[in-house]
């Protein structure tokens, strides 16, 4: 037999899609208090999940003990896989025992100060090679759905019967609800933070658009509640807006 092949397992290049823990404060203690305050309202949605702890939000000098961070996380049953770093974080992030990963986002703001220091010229910009991407389809369900049950689309999502209590529809891009949602809809989950939501009656579990979530423990304003609206992000906050249909 090949030294190169065994029939018992493969080691094959690959890449797994992941959710970032963006660290954005070294208070521990305020950390701690808004991680539990936002998951204890639903403990099993994202139970089981494995994230990145992405630490190139905090400020040069700042640091965390990313131990210490992992603990927290596995208090709301999420496994750390890995940390992200920038160069400069490099030193102190790779000792903690979890592995340095590099990330593949291309949201604004993400890239490390010397790369944003370095100045780029629009005729270098121009002459870059585009590679065309072909747009995901969009799924459209026009059966109601019953809790338990989960739809996900690579891109936008168009679902024309309800959304019941206990029901996830989860879409890379747009949803469109035509009809009462009173599950969960979470928008642009792979970080598109242009993503919106469409909904003609509003009664939701849960709202999300690109890991920005809002849950029934806050209220939702009268003008909104049951009706036809639009939820999109501004400054990374959900905004819920009054749908014009006429």
């Amino acid at each position: 037999m090949s030294l190169n092949k065994s029939p018992f397992f493969e080691l094959r290049s690959g890449s797994v899609d992941t959710l970032l823990f963006v660290v954005k404060t070294t208070d521990l203690d305020a950390l701690k208090r808004e991680l539990t305050r936002r998951f204890e309202a639903t403990p099993e949605f994202f139970a089981g999940d494995v994230v990145a702890i992405d630490l190139r939000r905090l400020g040069e000098g700042e640091r965390v003990p990313l131990d210490d961070i992992a603990r927290l996380l596995d208090a709301v049953r999420m496994r750390a896989l890995g940390v992200i770093a920038a160069p400069h974080q490099l030193d102190w992030a790779g000792q903690a025992g979890l592995p340095l990963v590099e990330a593949r986002d291309k949201r604004a703001g993400s890239a490390t100060k010397a790369e944003s220091a370095e100045p780029k010229r629009i005729d270098d910009a121009v002459a870059a090679p585009v590679e065309p991407i072909a747009a995901a389809p969009t799924l459209v369900i026009d059966k109601p759905l019953r809790s338990g049950q989960q739809i996900y689309a690579k891109g936008d999502l168009i679902v024309l019967g309800l959304v019941s209590y206990g029901a996830e529809v989860i879409a890379e891009g747009n949803i469109h609800i035509y009809a009462p949602l009173r599950g969960r809809a979470l928008a642009g989950v792979h970080g598109n933070h242009a993503a919106r939501i469409f909904c003609t009656c509003l009664e939701p579990e849960l709202i999300s658009i690109a890991g920005i979530y809002r849950t029934t423990e806050n209220a939702l304003p009268a003008d909104v509640l049951g009706k036809s609206v639009q939820i999109r992000l501004a400054d990374e906050k959900l905004i819920i807006e009054p749908l014009r249909l006429t």
